[in-house]
């Protein structure tokens, strides 16, 4: 198995979503926060760039809807912000 530069970003997309559960869990951030959502993002679109390169449709899916909630998640922080 070879492990390319996609694989190093779809790991770090994990890893980013997962630190992100953690720290929610611990309640060091809050789902309603605009970093919650943001480290969502990062981490579920680093996974779905690495799926590009090796693709699965299902994971893909779950990816581009986990970003677009997220990205939902922060235009909604601003809106409550203001």
């Amino acid at each position: 198995m070879q492990y390319s530069f996609y694989d190093f970003l779809g790991n770090v997309g994990v890893a980013t979503i997962i630190l992100t559960y953690v720290l929610l869990q611990l309640q060091k951030i809050r789902s309603e926060s605009i970093l919650y959502s943001l480290l969502n993002a990062v981490g579920s679109g680093l996974i779905a760039l690495s799926l590009i390169f090796s693709f699965n449709l299902s994971a893909f899916i779950v990816e581009i809807l986990w970003l677009v909630i997220s990205l939902f998640g922060i235009v909604n922080a601003f809106r409550t912000a203001k």
